[in-house]
């Protein structure tokens, strides 16, 4: 059997000025890793160590304040704002299915992104204002410089979501703007995520427990902040799931729903999951900040006719942005099945446990 490896990608040529050959290079590894695996860690993506340090103690300052103090930033579930509560979600019903053990995941979070003064020039953006809901943080004096510290991280996490877009209509032959007219006010939401459990749980921690369990991410892709501390397990072409772990300063990059649609399957959305290892008795802490980029939520989406023939029909119909990602957001935030997941489900309900 072969070793489960995730591919690197360095995006440095297209961070920086680079020939056309050396662009063309970094394509054909992003799409060679997009079809092999699709699961992807870039290097050369010019975050600042600085920046990403703020980013480690934003979430570290905001995951120790006391219960209170976290519950007074929590809003409508819906939104993904504000604060989340351990086991308030079950990202599996996200994808259609229920989770085995009937327990919602265990993580905590703390959700920022673009709202609608964000796209002040959108015409009609406001029919869809609950994917462009306002951000609600902590008072300045109850955690002096995190908005600062998060909003400068989500600024990278943007640039470089952005720039794989870029990389993306190269490796897969499409016209330049092709996919970013997709996302030029894309639905962009951050989340801080915490997996720890409270000393004075009462959940048993046994084989089943899951700090998030198995989902594909909704939109074009996602760009993944993470310690490298074992949990995060991927779905292989062979049927198993395998451990990942980011190389030192690597960004990890997993693709979403819209992403398989667009390609027919031919870049297929990631399925993952999280579960911390149990230690002692306890679940070893581990720290993430997910950015999705899941493109604008008037937009309509459907295979590209590039990869629909005779050979590949069409596996997808065409979507709203907004009727999909609303879709999986009832089922992960609001408890409802999502009846309309597809190939991604089948994939999961196939998979090893």
């Amino acid at each position: 059997m072969s070793t489960f490896t995730v591919p690197t990608v360095d995006l440095a040529a297209y961070v920086a000025p680079a020939s056309r050959a050396a662009r063309a290079a970094v394509a054909a590894d992003l799409d060679r890793a997009c079809r092999e695996v699709g699961f992807v860690q870039v290097q050369g993506h010019g975050v600042p160590a600085e920046v990403i340090a703020g980013l480690a103690s934003a979430i570290d300052d905001f995951f120790a304040l006391d219960e209170v103090a976290k519950l007074a930033v929590r809003v409508d579930p819906a939104l993904n704002r504000g604060y989340t509560p351990p086991r308030s979600e079950s990202q599996s019903l996200s994808l259609g299915v229920q989770p085995a053990n009937r327990m919602n995941d265990f993580f905590e979070a703390f959700g920022v992104g673009r709202g609608l003064a964000d796209h002040p020039d959108v015409p009609g953006l406001a029919a869809h204002a609950g994917h462009y809901a306002e951000n609600t943080w902590p008072d300045e004096d109850v955690l002096p410089g995190f908005r600062a510290r998060v909003e400068a991280y989500l600024c990278e996490a943007e640039r470089v979501a952005t720039t794989l877009v870029a990389v993306a209509e190269d490796a897969l032959g499409l016209a330049r703007g092709r996919l970013q007219e997709l996302s030029d006010h894309t639905i962009g939401a951050m989340r801080l995520i915490n997996y720890a459990l409270p000393e004075d749980t009462d959940v048993v921690l046994d084989g089943d427990l899951r700090g998030m369990g198995e989902h594909t991410d909704y939109g074009l892709l996602t760009v993944l902040w993470a310690d490298r501390v074992p949990g995060l397990q991927v779905l292989g072409r062979d049927g198993a799931w395998h451990d990942v772990q980011p190389d030192p300063g690597a960004l990890l990059v997993n693709l979403g729903d819209l992403t398989a649609r667009l390609t027919n399957d031919q870049w297929s959305s990631t399925l993952h999951r999280v579960a911390p290892p149990v230690v002692d008795g306890r679940v070893l802490r581990r720290r993430s900040a997910a950015y999705f980029h899941d493109g604008n939520a008037d937009a309509r989406v459907a295979p590209l006719p590039g990869f629909v023939d005779a050979e590949h029909p069409a596996r997808y119909t065409e979507v709203s942005v907004d009727e999909h990602v609303w879709a999986k957001v009832e089922g992960s935030n609001l408890g409802r099945l999502n009846t309309a997941a597809g190939p991604e489900r089948a994939r999961v309900l196939g998979a090893a446990r």
